[in-house]
């Protein structure tokens, strides 16, 4: 078996111009297939690693995953907000250990801006519940003094090049990368958080007396034609917040969570919603899960076309061949030493394509880590791979050694006669 092996290898490199289209092409097969698992686990990691130690997000009645998508996510808006007497009532549980405002709606040069209060900075964990540490600076202050204090998420300082002392503007809304509509009252950076790969590096963080500050003279999403209000004379106004888009919310015990669940949404002032983390997560991952699924039936299909190629180019190179496999046979070769032959032939190619996608999808995990990150908030992990991706490639060597047995079976039937007198 060994001498087989041998001359297959000798064999395929005397026609490495023909079968390097074919290793290419499963090269190509198996590198979509590990790429696509690993961004489907990584991708998946950081979702789920976007919010830890919350126990609840609650916020005006609407869908699960709608509420998530905006409160963490910082994607889409909201339909409603929540008035503040109500979260303080929700507050007020004796199940309730903490609670942290969240107000959106605004953003700075295409960035969300969120406003909420110090206990963000406390409370707030993400992946293996590690808290938020800054990379330079402080937390905003809080008060009346550092009204106009923001802290930036890392993406949001490393895009822009902000320093500490640099002063921003806000937009209202949505905005774009040059509107500032909230340009009479700066804000100075006083704090840049270490980066998370979560929404938190994306996002421009302010207090939430702020949001009431630069809101003063606008009504109905617009300014109040006629009036300014300076930003020193802002500070002489009542800044408590009245509503706000929604609020994370951390218990005393986790065994309690759907008897304030419950109560959330038994509140008789306004219809709300809390939602378990975790829970709608897995149902956002399952709107996800249908493109994910298609990218893994594409890379399959991908797979299927390169070993049909495989199967073709052996077989049409069989004519050719009829001389070499007849000598073969001439010098002692059975028809099954011509069937292990080709088979190991096929398997070499596959196993060849198969260690060249491997590595190229090892290659631009770690290549592209710091652009997915930067980006998208999503971070791949260059690690071993995983058992599902030893089964894909697994798959595509057995799958190979298959697709091999087509042309090998067709040359074990070629007779001794049929290689030595071609037909013309």
């Amino acid at each position: 078996m060994t001498g087989l092996a041998t001359i297959a290898a000798r064999s395929a490199w005397h026609r490495r111009g023909t079968l390097a289209l074919v290793v290419f092409s499963i090269a190509l097969a198996a590198f979509l297939l590990l790429a696509v698992e690993r961004l489907r686990l990584d991708l998946r990691s950081s979702f789920s690693n976007a919010v830890s130690g919350t126990d609840l997000v609650v916020g005006a009645r609407t869908s699960p995953v709608q509420l998530m998508l905006y409160a963490v996510f910082r994607i889409g808006g909201a339909t409603n907000s929540v008035r503040m007497d109500s979260l303080r009532e929700v507050a007020s549980h004796r199940a309730v250990a903490w609670m942290v405002p969240l107000a959106l709606g605004d953003s700075h040069r295409g960035r969300p801006v969120l406003g909420t209060t110090t206990a963000y900075f406390e409370h707030f964990r993400f992946g293996d519940r590690q808290p938020l540490v800054f990379g330079e600076g402080r937390a905003f202050a809080g008060t009346l003094d550092g009204l106009y204090e923001t802290v930036l998420g890392a993406e949001v300082a490393a895009a822009f090049g902000y320093r500490l002392g640099d002063r921003i503007t806000l937009s209202h809304g949505l905005g774009d990368a040059i509107s500032a509509d909230h340009a009479d009252k700066p804000f100075t950076v006083v704090g840049i958080l270490g980066r998370t790969g979560t929404p938190v590096d994306r996002t421009v963080h302010v207090s939430l007396e702020a949001i009431e500050a630069i809101h003063l003279d606008w009504a109905g999403g617009a300014p109040i034609p006629g009036l300014r209000i300076a930003p020193e004379q802002a500070r002489k106004f009542d800044l408590e917040p009245k509503q706000v888009t929604a609020a994370l919310v951390g218990l005393k015990s986790r065994a309690a969570v759907f008897v304030v669940q419950r109560h959330v949404a038994a509140y008789e002032g306004e219809a709300l919603l809390a939602v378990l983390p975790g829970v709608a997560l897995d149902e956002l991952w399952e709107v996800l899960g249908v493109g994910e699924r298609a990218l893994l039936g594409m890379s399959a299909l991908v797979a299927v076309v390169s070993l049909a190629g495989l199967v073709a180019v052996v077989l049409a190179g069989l004519d050719a061949r009829r001389r070499e496999l007849a000598v073969l046979r001439a010098v002692g070769a059975g028809p099954r030493h011509v069937l292990a032959l080709l088979a190991i032939e096929g398997s070499l190619v596959t196993a060849a394509g198969a260690l060249i996608g491997a590595l190229a999808a090892a290659a631009f995990t770690v290549g592209a880590a710091p652009w997915a990150q930067r980006w998208f908030g999503v971070s791949l992990q260059g690690d071993a791979p995983t058992g599902t991706q030893w089964l894909l490639v697994g798959a595509v060597l057995a799958a190979g050694m298959l697709a091999s047995l087509v042309p090998a079976w067709r040359a074990y039937r070629l007779s001794l006669a049929d290689g030595l007198s071609p037909r013309s």
